[in-house]
């Protein structure tokens, strides 16, 4: 099948969702025919008639009536992002939220306490928040030749995936980005950039991704669980060093109801605006070890995960846990 009849098919299929949302989707189920979300959303605006392109699409059934683009001076074209956010549907409303297990520096019995906690609460959703893989021998600080080698990490990220996916055979699995899994690809870019763009290379091929069902996203766009915000934190975080409330951090940069990971801490900051709506954020605690060599000793590190139920509305009941 080519790969606008594949488009096509998804488009038919969810005609009713954003060209961002449906480029996401369809290059996390098929990873190995394009070379990033944004050549997807390129080719979808091409079937649906919104940019000039030089390919002739005789099918012009999913053609869209032109919008008015505003632009009396003519300015050049812009490279500007919209980012939007990666809704989850509806579907996934008990969720187990995991993150920073930094494999293979994580902690066994913290992972075993989370998964079977989630297996009682028969969650239908996982999402990893971020830090999921620690790639140390790609960072860019010191580093220690001892250590587990790029190929070790990989290949126990890889088995721990398939034990997820074992243990949880219907759930829907999201893993959000966070800065340790992006050393990957800044490491590409920085020292094989002529592989870069190979989708051999890429972390859903080394992973085998899509044979695990697993939606990889992206460490930029934020992840919405009906009114409820979902990001690593990384970004969140950036100039800030290491706030002694990390929640007050969060909300202060987000003003809406918002969960972070990234300092391994569980922290939790409420306020009530001005119009009576009350807000909260939270950080959670990590599943790997709690004594790194970066902080070994008075970092306040815990063990944790959290449980997310969303109803219908959009609000949602949320437990910071700790182990």
């Amino acid at each position: 099948m080519l790969k606008h009849e594949i488009i096509r098919e998804y488009l038919l299929k969810f005609p009713d969702h954003a060209d961002l949302t449906m480029a996401r989707k369809i290059f996390a189920d098929n990873p190995l025919l394009w070379t990033s979300v944004e050549t997807v959303r390129s080719a979808i605006r091409g079937i649906k008639g919104k940019k000039r392109t030089k390919t002739d699409y005789k099918d012009k059934t999913l053609f869209v009536k032109p919008t008015f683009n505003y632009n009396p001076y003519k300015l050049p074209d812009t490279e500007e992002k919209i980012r939007l956010p990666y809704v989850l549907p509806k579907a996934d409303n008990n969720i187990l939220l995991i993150s920073d297990l930094h494999i293979p520096y994580h902690n066994i019995s913290a992972i075993t306490a989370a998964l079977k906690y989630g297996q009682e609460a028969k969650v239908n959703t996982i999402i990893i928040n971020g830090d999921l893989i620690d790639f140390y021998q790609m960072s860019r600080f010191e580093r220690d030749p001892r250590k587990r080698s790029a190929k070790f990490e990989f290949d126990s990220t890889k088995e721990f995936l398939v034990i997820l996916r074992k243990t949880f055979k219907n759930a829907q699995i999201y893993w959000v980005k966070g800065n340790h899994d992006v050393r990957y690809e800044h490491w590409l870019m920085a020292k094989a950039p002529e592989v870069f763009d190979d989708p051999y290379y890429k972390l859903e091929e080394r992973l085998k991704l899509n044979e695990q069902r697993i939606i990889l996203i992206d460490d930029k766009t934020i992840l919405k669980a009906g009114k409820l915000n979902i990001h690593h934190g990384h970004l969140f975080f950036r100039g800030f060093g290491s706030p002694i409330s990390p929640a007050k951090t969060v909300y202060d940069k987000s003003f809406e109801d918002t969960i972070c990971s990234h300092v391994h801490k569980k922290t939790e900051f409420s306020k009530v605006s001005l119009s009576g709506k009350l807000i909260t954020c939270y950080t959670t605690g990590c599943l790997c070890e709690l004594s790194p060599d970066y902080a070994p000793f008075g970092n306040s590190y815990v063990h944790g995960f959290a449980h997310i139920k969303v109803k219908d509305s959009g609000d949602f009941e949320l437990k910071n846990m700790t182990i």
